[in-house]
């Protein structure tokens, strides 16, 4: 108790003054002062006054006396008459005054002349005194003051025996000189003060230690304080308190305490057992004073739980405090307490299991498998058709595709997934649809407008045992998107408006991650539609590959991976393979402008190296353009791999810009990744490209691939390097096949980058289709070069393409030899058109112009263009080859097809 007391004190407010107020001993003391102060200063005024007025009467009386008694000394009257008074009166009267002890003798004449005095120089002068009853005959005393200050005489007159008045004879003293009682008793007044103050400073320190173990060191502030707060909290807290003393009467009871027990008013004072209301096991508890730890009893139809204590075991009197608690409040509220954790842990684990994914379906699944069993038995969520697609919900059309169904139990009668269902206006699915309000059904055995739905199926689930319904519109900006329903089977009692704000709560949380998907789901469907339509929709044909390919667009977005396979000239075949960096429209449309500038520089017949020089500055182009001006993001970075195979040689010329290895698979099934200068990355600048050269075995597998294949943040890249080589080390396998296997063996089941895949197997254009000549320069050399090419083509059985191919080679010979350096060679590829080559080794490229009437020559190239579909130029390291196609005949004379 004592330290609670001094816990209590030490929480006190301090005065403004930081002064501790005094105690109750401290003012106790400070009143005995005031009064003893007050009595000492009454006596010694009373004692002053007193002094004064016996000085007074004392003075007077001795003023008279001298005065009277020199007056009727005799030979007075003598000196007077004599020649002469002052000398003789002069020394009388000093020495009488100094044997009165009075302040001074002044004898006058009938006018008032002093004859004497205590300072001769006054003699001779008035008196100061009314002398003219004393003239008369009387004598009077007065005060006045004088030469020597506040003086009491007396003036008596000198008369002879006839009555006559000779002279006045006047004596008196100063009354300060009179010593009275107020020097005898002032230091007894002041010694007993001193004493008194003594014995009030012991009595005071006695009753200081006697209050301060009383009060336990509380000043009267904090005393009055401490009572308030105790009684304020005593009747504040929802726990019964009662004191019983030993005498079994009840000395305190707290408002709850009176409550639970329905104690009557005045109820404090009485024993406890005049108390009517009280219930008897109570009434005995409290009376026993026994000890009591949570002991429940059953009073006035309330459990309450009962604690007792004696009090005399701290130090206090001899009674008992005994606490009550309301148990059945308690278990209520605490029932009320964990339900709405429970409701809260619910909302928590939703906001981190709903919307994980970008994903309309699975988002909605997520709602029903948080839902179930933890709030409701069943959850079943209907979502409209076009929002499943990205597209925006079509207003109030009630008919919804069933997405989600989950419960407690497999065998229930509810709609299953994927059906439509067309909602009846009467249900409070179509009333949500339209209003965007929840609705409870609470028994569904008695809601005819939920029966009209599909009364036969309603009958099902309400003799399943589904008796309560909670319906609620899934909503987002405004819109409704759907609608969530849940239903309850075990617990008995029906929904309540709790169980709907949770449920509108927690349908709230899911209906903007819906939302999200749905709007990522339509972005995401623009961006793949864009995407695809930027890639290849079909591989061209050509002899010089047999090729698979796969490109698929990452879950979380489309990036920029793109593939192609580009015919060229000589039945030579580029592959490229590339990967802009970044996901998004941006990324998809910087695809597509670098797809279609490899496509433009490959119509060039340019090298590997070269044309990702080419591109490489068209990229830090665009990015110089497109920063500058502020009108884009510019080309973050992109990769590329572009590859030349040739069908004839079997030689495959590679070059890549930041890319991954590309893979090589021999006709047995060993895997190999060639060591290909790797070169930086597009855009960057400043490092020239490096090709690689090498010759492939036909049946050869060339595998090139993005990133997105090998990487993933589960495996590091070698690992993902290995599994690509065990996955293509197979021998016999077709490019799908191999294609099938990759993607099996390496791509996860949600892949957060594209990949782009693309396998070509190899060919080669045999020696039957090939026929190549070496041509001197010499112009007669001509006619004997058409004689063999005829020749060639009469073997081919391509009689019909002889007058033209003789005309080419005709020209382009004749230009190499006018125009061109040694060596000449002229080479016919059958493949699927006719392909006429000459090489030399000058590097001058022809043009084709138009002649003028008068030119004699100029019109070579101008012919070769009409007769060939196509023709060009490519240059090689020694000199330049040009080239012309002829399609093929599709069938000869005989009907069967001459390619």
């Amino acid at each position: 108790m004592a330290d609670s007391f001094g816990r209590f004190r030490g929480a006190s407010v301090q005065s403004p003054s930081d002064r501790r107020p005094r105690s109750v001993a401290g003012q106790v003391f400070v009143l005995q002062v005031a009064v003893v102060i007050l009595l000492v200063a009454g006596a010694v005024l009373a004692l002053v006054l007193q002094s004064r007025y016996d000085n007074d009467q004392e003075a007077r009386q001795r003023a008279v006396s001298v005065a009277e008694t020199f007056a009727h000394s005799p030979g007075l009257l003598a000196a007077l008459e004599s020649p002469d008074p002052s000398s003789v009166l002069q020394p009388l009267t000093e020495a009488a005054r100094r044997e009165a002890d009075v302040d001074f003798i002044v004898v006058t004449d009938t006018q008032g002349i002093r004859y004497t005095h205590p300072r001769p120089e006054l003699i001779g002068q008035r008196v100061v005194a009314t002398i003219e009853p004393a003239l008369a005959g009387h004598t009077i005393v007065e005060s006045v003051h004088g030469p020597l200050g506040h003086e009491e005489q007396a003036v008596v007159p000198v008369m002879d025996a006839a009555g006559t008045v000779h002279g006045v004879v006047i004596a008196g003293l100063r009354v300060e000189n009179v010593n009275g009682v107020l020097d005898r008793q002032l230091p007894i007044i002041l010694g007993t003060a001193a004493a008194g103050l003594a014995v009030a400073t012991g009595g005071t320190a006695l009753v200081t230690r006697r209050l301060r173990r009383q009060t336990h060191g509380l000043d009267p502030a904090e005393m009055t304080r401490m009572y308030e707060h105790h009684d304020s909290v005593l009747h504040a807290v929802r726990e019964g308190v009662l004191i019983v003393g030993a005498d079994t009467r009840l000395l305190l009871a707290n408002d709850e305490a009176a409550r639970l027990l329905d104690l009557p008013p005045g109820a404090e004072g009485r024993r406890i057992a005049d108390l009517p209301d009280l219930d008897p096991g109570m009434a005995q508890l409290l009376a026993s004073g026994r000890l009591v730890t949570d002991e429940v009893h059953l009073a006035g139809g309330r459990l309450l739980a009962v604690n007792q204590r004696p009090t005399d075991r701290h130090g206090g009197p001899r009674s008992t405090v005994a606490t009550i608690r309301d148990s059945t409040e308690l278990t209520a509220l605490a029932g009320k307490v964990e339900t709405a954790g429970r409701r809260l842990r619910l909302l928590y684990d939703a906001g981190g299991s709903i919307g994980t994914t970008l994903d309309v379906v699975r988002t909605v699944e997520e709602l029903a498998e948080i839902a179930v069993p933890r709030f409701a038995d069943f959850a079943t969520i209907d979502v409209a058709d076009p929002v499943l697609a990205g597209g925006e919900p079509t207003g109030n059309d009630a008919r919804m595709r069933r997405i989600a169904v989950r419960g407690i139990r497999d065998d229930h009668p509810l709609y299953p997934r994927g059906m439509l269902i067309d909602f009846v206006s009467s249900t409070p699915q179509a009333r949500g649809l339209g209003s965007g309000r929840p609705e409870i059904v609470a028994d569904l055995s008695t809601a005819t407008g939920w029966h009209a739905q599909d009364p036969e199926r309603a009958g099902e689930i309400v003799a399943y045992g589904i008796h309560s319904l909670i319906t609620v519109p899934v909503q987002a900006r405004g819109a409704v998107l759907g609608v969530a329903n849940f239903w309850r089977l075990e617990r008995p009692e029906p929904f309540d408006e709790e169980d709907l704000s949770l449920a509108e709560e927690l349908v709230a949380r899911a209906g903007v991650s819906i939302d999200n998907a749905r709007r990522y789901t339509r972005e995401h469907a623009l961006a793949v539609a864009l995407q695809r339509s930027l890639l290849p929709r079909a591989l061209p044909e050509q002899s010089a590959l047999e090729v698979a390919h796969r490109y698929l667009p990452a879950q979380s977005g489309v990036s920029g991976d793109w593939f192609d396979v580009i015919p060229l000239s000589g039945c030579r075949v580029a592959l490229v393979v590339g990967d802009v960096v970044g996901h998004g429209l941006h990324a998809a449309a910087t695809m597509g402008r670098l797809r279609t500038a490899v496509h433009n520089f490959a119509t060039l017949d340019l090298p590997p190296d070269e044309l990702l020089d080419h591109v490489d500055d068209l990229v830090a182009r665009i990015d110089q353009d497109e920063t500058d001006s502020s009108v884009g993001s510019g080309i973050i970075g992109a990769t590329c791999l572009y590859a030349i195979y040739d069908p004839v040689s079997r030689r495959c010329t590679m070059a890549r810009a930041g890319h991954p290895l590309p893979a090589l698979v021999d006709p047995d099934g060993r895997v190999e990744f060639p060591d290909l200068p790797a070169g930086p990355p597009l855009g960057l600048g400043g490092m020239p490209f490096e090709t690689a050269e090498f010759e492939v075995a036909e049946g050869s597998s060339l595998v090139l691939y993005t990133d997105g294949l090998i990487e993933d943040r589960t495996r590091d890249f070698d690992v993902g390097m290995d599994l690509l080589r065990r996955a293509l080390a197979h021998a016999g396998r077709s490019p799908e096949e191999s294609c099938l296997a990759v993607l099996e063996a390496l791509l996860p089941s949600r892949p957060k980058d594209d990949v782009a895949l693309l396998i070509a197997r190899t060919r080669v254009l045999g020696p039957d289709r090939v026929a190549d000549w070496d041509v001197p320069a010499d112009p007669a050399a001509v006619a004997g070069m058409r004689e063999a090419v005829s020749a060639k083509l009469d073997e081919w059985h391509l009689e019909d393409l002889s007058f033209g191919t003789e005309l080419i080679l005709s020209e382009l010979v004749t230009n190499a030899i006018r125009y061109g350096t040694e060596p000449i060679r002229v080479r016919l590829l059958r493949d699927r058109s006719l392909i006429c080559e000459v090489t030399d080794g000058g590097s001058t490229a022809p043009h084709m112009r138009y002649a003028a009437t008068t030119d004699e020559g100029g019109r070579g190239l101008f012919l070769v263009a009409q007769v060939a579909a196509r023709w060009g130029t490519r240059y090689l390291p020694e000199g330049k080859v040009i080239w012309a196609e002829q399609p093929l005949p599709t069938t000869g004379p005989d009907g069967e097809s001459k390619a």
